[in-house]
């Protein structure tokens, strides 16, 4: 019961955080211009842009079993796939649960230690965000002075000073950061023994030896060019699932799939906001960064942003319902006689 209530407390809070960030997207918009560029929009890129997000759904799940045989086990795509879309419907719940939920989803399914599961995610996360970042830092030195200046100015630039803000001077945080983390690693193993006698810290430390035997699974895999291949594609996919929603509005049908990636990027920092599926976040970065670079009106700019969050939206929750389902099938019918 206890737990149930935190979970809801959580949800609300996040979802609050969530029409906050909606209300600063749409705080100055006129509604009525807003209403009129939907209702010209042409919803039939929106049927290609899924397309596309399918398709990156499909590869990822089979980077998924490309990090899980490694450990030894032999997951089927299948059972991977709809896992791996249980866990996305759960992240419109609480942000970054559905990491957990499909572990366990699969684990479940499969015989697979859950803890092991959590490694390969773990890598799989790392490898997106530095894929992003890697962009984004390309960007910044290869794209117009607008696009660089935007990078900089809305999001290295208040990182940094954030930092400076709380702690001075960058060697200062790592300094701390580093001191920190040896007092805890030397306290951790001097009373190793005794804190493995209490229930909580004994979870903590077979869950840690589960992650990092899945982050070892990194160095041991057999098909490294396939695996290479599948992380590339997932962005190529991106790309296009962002260029095509141009074509929509007579606004936007101008951009090229160069500019695409800038929207890929801020879109894809947006939807790491502490939100779910980047609420209100997604909306405000996408339209102001369409409208400092691209001089896109702010109402075309969230029409766009529109379209694309709800198509992409949309498909995770028919897709995540679907798998969830088959799942749930497949579970009683493996339980009956």
């Amino acid at each position: 019961m206890r737990k149930s209530i935190l979970q809801t407390i959580k949800f609300l809070a996040f979802l609050a955080v969530g029409v906050l960030l909606l209300w600063f997207a749409f705080r100055t918009v006129d509604f009525s211009k807003l209403w009129a560029e939907l209702k010209i929009a042409d919803y039939s890129w929106l049927l290609l842009s899924i397309l596309f997000g399918f398709i990156a759904f499909l590869s990822r799940a089979r980077r998924w079993v490309l990090l899980i045989n490694p450990l030894g086990f032999k997951p089927s795509f299948s059972n991977s796939f709809y896992a791996m879309m249980t866990g996305y419907l759960a992240n419109l719940a609480l942000p970054r649960i559905g990491e957990i939920t499909r572990c366990v989803a699969l684990g479940k399914k499969e015989k697979i230690p859950v803890d092991q599961l959590i490694g390969t995610v773990v890598i799989e996360r790392t490898i997106d965000f530095l894929s992003l970042l890697s962009i984004m830092v390309i960007m910044i030195f290869t794209s117009g002075d607008q696009i660089g200046m935007f990078l900089k100015e809305s999001i290295l630039i208040p990182i940094q000073q954030k930092v400076f803000s709380v702690f001075g001077n960058i060697w200062e945080l790592w300094i701390i950061l580093f001191s920190l983390g040896l007092i805890t690693l030397f306290l951790i193993f001097r009373f190793r023994k005794n804190l493995r006698k209490i229930r909580f810290f004994s979870k903590i430390f077979d869950l840690a030896h589960g992650i990092i035997y899945g982050l070892k699974t990194i160095t041991n895999l057999k098909r490294k060019w396939e695996f290479i291949f599948h992380t590339v594609f997932i962005w190529v996919n991106y790309v296009l699932m962002t260029w095509v929603v141009v074509f929509s509005l007579p606004s936007t049908s101008h951009l090229t799939i160069g500019n695409s990636i800038f929207i890929l990027v801020i879109g894809g920092l947006a939807m790491s906001a502490p939100v779910q599926s980047g609420l209100g976040a997604f909306h405000y970065i996408v339209s102001r960064g369409l409208l400092i670079v691209f001089s896109i009106p702010i109402e075309d700019g969230l029409a766009y942003a529109l379209l694309t969050h709800e198509a992409e939206l949309l498909s995770i929750v028919v897709l995540g319902a679907i798998s969830f389902f088959i799942l749930l099938r497949r579970e009683k019918q493996t339980k009956t006689p």
